[in-house]
């Protein structure tokens, strides 16, 4: 299995899109024993995604993809302007703000940063922002989405290790809440000391907040709709999924209308791109993952951990470190499909509670889109405001280090995880 990971860093160092460099490095696996049979790994791929519960993901995308074309993103930024534009930084507050409305609609960190970042990141410089700071906080409030339901990485979390789904996206929201508090309160100190102007000069009247709260309505109440239906048992999350396509298209075409037949098309193509991606990293991370199953990894590295500590907080540190070097060299959604499985039996001997380990395991996996060499939506950002590597990382260690507290806060106080959960779902 050691061939297989050189092999398998070896193939990201040189540029290879890493779905390949999955497959093929798992595929040495193969090679290495041939006691087992040649057609396992032809076979691995076709089984992985014939999972039901993995239907939920391709209509979790094809429903962002849809809602980003019909009205809601520009009615958020307006409620976002209208609720912080009066703050010192006033665009930097806005993106926090809107990242976690946002939460609701796109469930991709990737795609919220590209998105705000065209929308707010040219304004954000023109207003006397640094390119390095806007890029910062355009990039590290996108960890807020895959937070709040419906969040993709809390879908592949919860099918892999088998725990409710309902219940990590009601878990998600207090947490997504935290990570916009923390980042909030670091452009009120970093604005503060560099004396950014705020957007506007005065705070808006309850009247204005209301009209723009109501015009953003249908954003708001979605993921309450997805967490009520999931706990009334109406639906299965795969059966959500496709509900949150018909509450796109209603959105889009009956309360809005703005979703027109270009803008459909447009839908289809971005969501028909990002499920290809999406379901390839899954369906060849098998491969992957039959070999560390096959070689006892997890086994060899839970009694290395277990052999250190059994105290739950040491455990969780543990996991950050690991999980913040590991995410700058492997995308987020490849750690969460090859770490799951080790790692989340290592907590449950410990007595952490599912759901609890899983936001926090989620949240520290998506942090790895935001650092170099591997950063998604980093790169995804930086290229559109057209900001350089060493600005970024100049300006924006702030935010990683409010992002990496709020984890922590996460970690010692369970019970922000577990209140909404238990409240709606019962202990």
């Amino acid at each position: 299995m050691l061939l297989v990971i050189i092999f398998f860093f070896l193939f990201m160092l040189l540029g290879m899109p890493v779905v390949f460099a999955i497959a093929i490095s798992g595929f040495l696996f193969f090679l290495q024993h041939p006691e087992i049979p040649i057609t396992t790994p032809i076979q691995l791929p076709l089984t992985q995604n014939i999972n039901f519960a993995l239907l939920a993901i391709p209509l979790f995308i094809t429903a962002g993809n849809m809602m980003n074309y019909t009205g809601i993103t520009k009615r958020l930024i307006d409620l976002s302007m209208v609720l912080v534009g009066h703050l010192r930084g006033g665009l930097a507050h806005v993106t926090c703000v809107l990242s976690a409305l946002m939460g609701g609609v796109s469930g991709s960190a990737i795609a919220d940063a590209a998105m705000e970042a065209r929308m707010l990141g040219p304004e954000m410089i023109k207003r006397g922002l640094p390119k390095g700071y806007a890029a910062g906080a355009l990039v590290y409030s996108s960890l807020e989405v895959p937070t709040i339901p419906p969040s993709i990485g809390l879908v592949l979390f919860g099918t892999i290790a088998q725990v409710s789904i309902g219940r990590l996206f009601a878990g998600g929201i207090i947490p997504g809440l935290l990570v916009m508090t923390f980042l909030m309160i670091t452009v009120a100190i970093t604005s503060r000391i560099r004396n950014f102007a705020p957007l506007r000069e005065k705070r808006a009247s309850i009247l204005e907040i209301g009209i723009s709260f109501i015009k953003s309505i249908w954003a708001i109440i979605f993921p309450v709709i997805l967490i009520v239906g999931l706990r009334g048992g109406l639906f299965t999350p795969s059966e959500i999924g496709a509900l949150c396509v018909v509450y796109a298209l209603f959105v889009g075409i009956l309360a809005y209308r703005e979703l027109t037949l270009k803008n459909f098309i447009e839908a289809l193509r971005d969501s028909t791109i990002d499920i290809g991606a999406t379901m390839s990293l899954i369906a060849f991370s098998n491969i992957f993952s039959y070999g560390i199953v096959w070689e006892r990894i997890p086994e060899i590295i839970s009694s290395w951990i277990l052999g250190i500590t059994t105290n739950p907080y040491i455990f969780y540190l543990i996991l950050i470190a690991l999980l913040l070097v590991a995410g700058c060299f492997i995308d987020a959604t490849v750690l969460i499909l090859m770490l799951t499985s080790i790692f989340f039996p290592i907590a449950i001997k410990l007595g952490i509670d599912p759901v609890h380990f899983g936001l926090v395991f989620v949240m520290t996996c998506a942090i790895g889109n935001f650092t170099p060499p591997v950063g998604a939506a980093m790169y995804a950002v930086c290229t559109i405001l057209d900001v350089s590597l060493e600005e970024f990382l100049k300006e924006s260690w702030p935010f990683l280090l409010a992002v990496v507290l709020a984890i922590v806060t996460l970690i010692f106080f369970p019970s922000l995880v577990l209140f909404i959960p238990n409240l709606i779902f019962g202990k």
